[in-house]
């Protein structure tokens, strides 16, 4: 296989979340496909070999042709903003090239989610959809909307608050439920993990997850066991399949106290002597929909992570290396 056949096939292996992305910043399934064909083009004449994470490099090409057709959308129809059609948006989830997928898409977010997402300005739309539905950092998506992290998160809770005035709840599928508004988070936040936004229900959404998640990260990986307590809930408990039991003994997968992985670790004190200080390599996922990490080799995914988040606390982190039936996307 030459240079041309693995872009080309590596590509195809991310397209379903790259229209997926497209279609939730645009809201039209026959401009996702157009901005994912673009995408491709711009690919194929940059130098994609020089590309260390490539399923975020295409995600950031494809979000910015998404953002440069919205842009272009919005200076030709000025009333997008301030005056939503319902009319509008219910044509534009029956207009489509492929009827099937994009009612499959329409059906998971719904009328409501769309006539919101077309009251917010492009840079809101796009931080919106890729932090709470995507799970990319802001980091990520600063440059992307030419702005500091800080504001990218600014435009995203902006957006978040439009949708809680609305009494709706977008989940990381990008499906729409109303939930009645709760008060602004009390208490000190973990350190290392942004406030959770602006609700306490935020905690438990995709983006209140991912934080945590990477926090836990980024504490592991420093071997920070001070940031590491204040984000492990007293009583957590680690559980690992006997696969994952297997390839720990087999890797010394992320236990960094060479005792190997076991079925079950309890309490902040052996869960953090187990992960500080990493010795492998875990990156951030989606499983099932989720934030969570994954464990790679030559871009496979061998094991993953899944965490519980209760109380601003890591309550629970499941480790499987059995991933029959999961539905995994490598982040970075």
């Amino acid at each position: 296989m030459n240079e041309n056949e693995w872009l080309a096939a590596r590509f195809e292996t991310d397209r379903a979340r790259l229209r997926a992305v497209a279609y939730r910043v645009l809201g039209s399934m026959p401009e996702a496909e157009d901005a994912v064909q673009e995408a491709w083009l711009r690919v194929t004449r940059a130098d994609a070999a020089a590309v260390e994470n490539m399923s975020g490099w295409l995600t950031t090409v494809v979000a910015r042709v998404s953002l440069n057709m919205l842009q272009s959308r919005k200076s030709r129809r000025e009333d997008l903003v301030d005056a939503p059609d319902p009319d509008r948006a219910h044509h534009r989830e029956t207009e489509s090239a492929d009827p099937e997928q994009e009612a499959l898409l329409a059906e998971s977010l719904g009328a409501a989610m769309f006539l919101i997402l077309d009251t917010l300005t492009p840079a809101e739309r796009l931080a919106f959809v890729l932090h709470d539905m995507f799970a990319v950092p802001f980091e990520e998506i600063a440059p992307i909307v030419d702005r500091t992290p800080a504001a990218a998160r600014q435009l995203a809770s902006r957006a978040r608050r439009r949708f809680q005035r609305q009494g709706i709840v977008p989940d990381a599928a990008g499906a729409a439920h109303k939930n009645v508004p709760v008060p602004d988070a009390a208490g000190t936040a973990p350190r290392n993990v942004p406030v959770p936004d602006e609700s306490a229900h935020a905690e438990t959404s995709q983006a209140g997850k991912a934080d945590f998640v990477h926090a836990f990260l980024t504490a592991s990986r420093e071997g920070d066991f001070e940031a590491l307590l204040s984000i492990l809930a007293p009583d957590i408990v680690v559980r690992a399949d006997q696969a994952a039991v297997r390839m720990g003994m087999a890797t010394g997968m992320g236990m960094a106290t060479g005792m190997g992985l076991t079925e079950e670790i309890r309490g902040t004190d052996a869960v953090t002597r187990a992960f500080a200080k990493l010795s492998w390599a875990p990156v951030p996922a989606l499983i099932d929909g989720s934030a969570g990490l994954a464990y790679v080799r030559d871009g496979v995914p061998h094991a993953v992570f899944r965490f519980d988040i209760a109380d601003g606390l890591i309550t629970d982190i499941d480790i499987r290396a059995d991933l029959t039936g999961l539905d995994i996307i490598i982040l970075s």
